[in-house]
């Protein structure tokens, strides 16, 4: 027969007394009681630890051998047993790199979504880029007028200098007989003579086909040799204009390439998608200009960056000098005298800019190029080199932790950021508050095609931030660190990740889910909890709360005191049989004869300033005694 009711004899864990107890499945279950008065004891300390180690010891020895064993509870007897969950108050032992969007899986279900679905934009001119095939490429070349007549140009050359002789005659032997030069059609025989140091953009023509269905094939033979020889990209001359096509994802005015979209692009843990300044955190512990030049009355020279420390040698003074030769400024000008360039290039390099430095001496001067760093490049590798701590802690005086610089706080790569879906890129819907992100998703418009792809992804992540929102918690953004919520939010998210998880036949022990929950959200929390239950799940929930006893199908109270006065069963019921009880303290505030009373009179806020700021007692004391040895000594 199927057991329909957990049932415990003789549990003596801590201070409970031989508490035997009955509980139903698949019910709403309040343990209630005192503070210490044995309820945890018996819902974590004896339901759920039996649960984990009948766990346990229903693996293999190869897999205990791994994962420890686990001591029995003091208890005679538990059985009608379901696996358990526990969702406590105690923090997930999260790293920095958790989410609120990572931890509910939500995350991942955004880089499918936007791996497979999203538009790619161009990092730096933020045109749209996309991949392909010969035949999207040749039915958006069809769509143009019918009888139009075009060129399929091949382009081989992109504002390059040079003469290109060796180009001309490759591209005759190769069978090509014109090219369009700098927007001119030229003959390839001709002796066509380029400026060496002018820029050029070249085009070889492969074909000129007039556009109707019978030459369809003669246009896909023409695509293939144009896009073989641009190297995935052709240029089709109409009388609109020009219509550039590629096959690659490439943005052909920068000239960049990139790789395809993928899930590993759109995750700031893996290599492929994570910001490679701030590896993936959004933020950085770096040197802080405005801590580095606590005087900024003193000149360069005058070691207006304090870590400098000692005097510039003559060495470093000459580097420093090319650098404020070639941007044009003085070293012995106060360093607030200075214009923003000439900070930012002291303190942060001056990038891939040449910069000719004289060394001068007795016998005559010597010059040399190179590229200048910063200052704050020297201090990095000074405080990574320094082995002592003190050292360390002295460049850390200078440093903060701020957002990255290359990222601004998104974590990943400029490519996954120039990917968007409904016009918003991946870091600005994970900054997006839950409730925010609902609308978003609700309002989103896709085509057919689209919806056939990422209907399922959709719908779990509507799902997911739809149990965010029940649980209350729609003030968060996906992109918060899971490190920073407090103990009642994070079990809150795993309670909303548990219910999206769908599992049936599962016994769930929650620990004041309620605690740091606004009241208004409480009826969202208690729903949700309600339709834990009726997927078919037991749920036990430690609360102090009136409503969730309300709610709950069976209300247990532990008392009638804390510690050694503790450990009994001192009511079970539902709440009317509860707040009938005569030894029940819960039942005393339930009826209303006992209360927590609000002081009708609260002290005036000087009165709390004045004894905020008034010395403790023992050092008052101290004082005294002070005083009176140095009157005794006089």
């Amino acid at each position: 027969m199927e057991t329909r009711s957990i049932t415990v004899k003789g549990a003596r864990e801590h201070n409970l007394r031989d508490v035997s107890l009955t509980l139903p499945h698949n019910r709403l279950i309040c343990f209630t009681g005192v503070s210490g008065s044995g309820k945890s004891s018996f819902a974590f300390d004896t339901l759920y630890a039996e649960g984990q180690r009948r766990y346990i010891e229903s693996l293999s020895a190869y897999a205990r051998q791994f994962m420890g064993q686990l001591a029995k509870p003091d208890v005679d007897q538990i059985t009608g047993l379901s696996p358990s969950i526990s969702i406590q108050q105690a923090g997930g032992g999260w790293n920095p790199r958790s989410t609120v969007g990572t931890v509910t899986q939500i995350h991942d279900y955004l880089r499918v979504l936007f791996a497979r679905i999203g538009t790619q934009h161009c990092p730096q001119c933020d045109k749209p880029i996309t991949a392909q095939t010969r035949e999207q490429i040749v039915a958006q070349i069809l769509m143009l007028p019918a009888s139009s007549k075009v060129i399929v140009l091949a382009p081989v050359v992109r504002g390059q200098k040079g003469e290109y002789r060796d180009l001309f005659e490759d591209m005759i032997k190769r069978g090509y007989a014109r090219a369009r030069v700098d927007g001119e059609i030229v003959r390839l025989t001709d002796d066509v003579r380029l400026g060496r140091n002018i820029k050029h953009h070249i085009e070889i023509v492969i074909d000129r086909v007039t556009l109707s269905a019978a030459n369809r094939s003669r246009l896909a033979e023409a695509v293939d040799g144009a896009l073989a020889l641009g190297e995935g990209t052709l240029i089709v001359q109409h009388d609109g204009g020009d219509l550039l096509l590629s096959s690659q994802y490439a943005c052909t005015k920068c000239g960049l390439s990139f790789e395809p979209p993928s899930p590993q692009m759109f995750s700031f843990n893996s290599p492929t998608g994570m910001c490679l300044a701030c590896d993936g955190l959004g933020e950085r512990f770096d040197f802080d200009p405005e801590l580095l030049v606590p005087n900024p009355r003193k000149s360069f020279l005058g070691i207006a960056i304090e870590p400098m420390r000692t005097r510039i040698g003559r060495w470093r003074r000459h580097i420093y000098k090319g650098v404020a030769d070639a941007l044009g400024f003085d070293l012995k000008t106060p360093w607030k005298d200075l214009p923003k360039k000439a900070q930012d290039a002291l303190l942060f390099g001056t990038g891939e800019k040449h910069i000719t430095f004289t060394w001068r001496t007795r016998g005559g001067t010597w010059k040399h190029g190179g590229t200048f760093e910063g200052v704050i490049a020297e201090l990095r590798a000074k405080y990574r080199k320094a082995s002592a701590s003190f050292v360390r802690a002295y460049y850390e005086k200078y440093m903060r932790k701020a957002s990255c610089h290359l990222c601004h706080g998104a974590r990943i790569n400029p490519q996954a950021q120039a990917v968007r879906i409904g016009g918003q890129a991946l870091n600005a819907v994970t900054q997006m508050t839950i409730s925010d992100a609902v609308a978003f998703f609700d309002r989103l418009k896709l085509t057919d095609t689209q919806h056939y792809i990422a209907d399922e992804v959709l719908k779990e992540i509507r799902g997911r931030l739809r149990f965010l929102t029940d649980v209350g918690l729609h003030y968060l953004t996906l992109d918060r660190s899971a490190p920073t919520l407090s103990g009642g939010e994070s079990q809150r998210i795993r309670l909303a990740s548990q219910i999206g998880a769908g599992l049936v036949g599962v016994l769930y022990i929650l620990d004041e889910p309620s605690i740091g929950l606004h009241p208004r959200d409480n009826a969202k929390l208690l729903a949700s909890l309600q339709r834990l239950r009726d997927l078919g799940n037991t749920v036990i929930v430690v609360e102090h709360d009136e409503d969730t006893m309300r709610a709950a199908d069976l209300i247990v109270d532990f008392g009638p005191g804390p510690g050694v006065r503790g450990g009994e069963i001192v009511a079970s019921g539902t709440y009317d049989k509860v707040a009938k009880s005569r030894r029940s303290l819960t039942a005393m505030y339930l009826t209303g004869k006992e209360e927590i009373a609000i002081p009708k009179e609260r002290r005036p806020i000087k009165a709390l300033a004045s004894t905020a700021t008034r010395p403790s007692r023992g050092k008052r004391r101290h004082e005294k005694r002070v005083g009176q040895r140095r009157k005794k000594n006089k």
